[in-house]
């Protein structure tokens, strides 16, 4: 079995085992595409034979009337990864800050540039959550600072006051801060904890966000980012391909802007079934994270992955996670049904001695 970096292997579980696993390594909304972007990528298919627009002109606006924001300041992309690597070959920071563990992407991406990347270490006895001590690691000649909001793995988010404090810093400091959100709609209150309020004041803040997990679109691949500094933009466009958007991709997205409330039943589901199992994670004798968003992060000193897979369901090992060891797991928020199988195959797994 090949080794991938990320968690979603459905293919690979199903070239081995012939039938499509329960998939709780990816962490994509459990209630499936919403119907109305279903209908949007079969109406959009009549003009297949055209390229995309590469502006994306039609969702930038739709986005825009979403956020609050200047079209202009909005620029597209396939998925959140896609952008993330586009910011750094437009920017090529010598020397960036991330925390560990976090989005292994933000380091692949820095690597392409050899940028010497230095990570402040998450705590598991600070709760995986980012301390003022960080503040003291920006300075004149840090060139870019990249936090996931909540945190992916460990679903933790940065109180406010200490963003702000980051986000002032790094100014000072003339820091592009790359804040990503892709995880902040599964917040109870996303609103409270979104950055987009501080664009116009700050140009060197980058926020990203993507219709991935919400609206269960990981495989049309559609991320977006938002900044003031248009010419950061301009230069991120012009970093890789000029077609990065699928014209099916674009109709998804304008169509799932429109899908209130979907995105409210998905939050609703998460908030009810977050707390529930990690309540039972913990009766089963794991560490659990109290993580914030659709997924919770859980240590166990008995190996898990394969039982599972044989099992048929698949989990986020986290062993590849700077600052994590293969104790470590992370598992998506599904719903009940879906939790249910997973506690008791877990439970069972928990009960043999040779699992």
């Amino acid at each position: 079995m090949e080794n991938l970096t990320h968690g979603g292997d459905w293919a690979g579980y199903e070239q081995e085992y012939g039938k499509a696993p329960l998939d709780f390594s990816s962490n994509a909304s459990p209630l499936g595409l919403p119907e109305g972007v279903r209908q949007a990528v079969i109406r959009s298919l009549q003009n297949a034979e055209r390229y995309p627009d590469p502006l994306c002109r039609q969702l930038r606006r739709a986005i825009a009337n979403a956020e609050g924001i200047d079209p202009l300041w909005c620029l597209c992309g396939s998925g959140s990864a896609d952008l993330i690597y586009r910011a750094v070959l437009a920017r090529r920071p010598r020397r960036a800050l991330v925390t560990a563990p976090t989005f292994a992407e933000y380091e692949a991406a820095l690597a392409l540039v050899s940028c010497r990347t230095e990570r402040y270490t998450l705590r598991k006895e600070d709760g995986f959550l980012l301390r003022e001590d960080f503040l003291k690691l920006i300075m004149p000649g840090v060139d870019m600072v990249l936090l996931c909001e909540p945190n992916n793995p460990t679903g933790r988010t940065t109180s406010r006051k200490l963003l702000m404090e980051i986000l002032t810093r790094c100014r000072e400091t003339g820091t592009l801060l790359v804040v990503d959100e892709c995880f902040g709609s599964f917040l109870d209150d996303p609103g409270l904890h979104t950055m987009c309020g501080q664009l116009e004041k700050f140009p060197n803040l980058l926020i990203l966000k993507a219709f991935t997990k919400l609206y269960a679109m990981a495989g049309l691949r559609l991320g977006y980012c938002l900044c003031s500094d248009t010419t950061l933009l301009n230069a991120m466009r012009e970093a890789g391909q000029p077609w990065a958007v699928s014209g099916p991709a674009q109709a998804a997205g304008v169509a799932a802007l429109a899908e209130a409330e979907y995105a409210q039943a998905v939050r609703a589901l998460t908030a009810r079934e977050r707390p529930w199992l990690a309540g039972e994670l913990a009766r089963l004798g794991c560490e659990v994270i109290p993580g914030e968003a659709n997924y919770l992060l859980f240590a166990q000193e008995k190996p898990l992955l394969k039982p599972l897979r044989r099992r048929g369901i698949l989990l986020r090992g986290c062993g590849n996670y700077q600052g994590l060891n293969d104790t470590w797991y992370r598992a998506a928020v599904r719903n009940r049904e879906d939790n249910r199988r997973f506690l008791a195959a877990l439970e069972d797994i928990l009960k043999e001695e040779n699992p």
